[in-house]
């Protein structure tokens, strides 16, 4: 009977865990989605794994958020066939690994204000190495202030509640 019970435990964790020690990164700390900010140096360090959020903060009216593909990044071009995010407080949920790219589509702002942004996402099962994407434009000192969790620390999280959960059934 108590085996049954912790499957059951087990089995809710795996599925709650994720979600619980996801981390929500404010795309560009206090200075939120802008022009004339340098994303990339923003996004170095920072790990993301599939589950976090990224969520973009604007005055709403003065930006929005294109998801785009490689090409379209390079070129500041946003697609025709897609709407922008426009809320001024767009969360997007970072659903599978891989490279995401994220523009401004209002004006000039992607090409001469820079406000543009280009992550590597990692599984949630598995640590990998930061991105390697290197910015273009001279680096500034970026105050760190994102709260992202490390990979170890995820898993020490999950290892204290399945502790707790298995002290609690026995």
């Amino acid at each position: 009977m108590a085996s049954s019970h912790l499957f059951i435990i087990l089995v809710t964790l795996a599925i709650v865990a994720p979600s619980i020690l996801a981390t929500d990164f404010v795309v560009g700390d206090d200075k939120g989605w802008t022009i004339n900010f340098d994303y990339q140096t923003w996004a170095q360090g920072k790990q993301f794994y599939v589950g976090d959020k990224l969520v973009f903060k604007y005055p709403k009216g003065v930006h929005n958020v294109y998801k785009v593909n490689g090409t379209e990044f390079q070129q500041c071009a946003a697609p025709l066939d897609s709407v922008p995010l426009t809320s001024g407080n767009d969360v997007v949920t970072l659903a599978t690994a891989g490279r995401k790219w994220y523009i401004c589509g209002v004006g000039q702002h992607c090409k001469a204000g820079s406000q543009k942004l280009l992550i590597t996402v990692m599984p949630s099962s598995a640590p990998s190495p930061s991105p390697s994407y290197t910015a273009s434009s001279p680096s500034t000192s970026i105050p760190y202030t994102s709260a992202a969790i490390s990979v170890e620390t995820r898993y020490g999280w999950m290892m204290v509640i399945l502790g707790l959960l298995v002290m609690l059934t026995a």
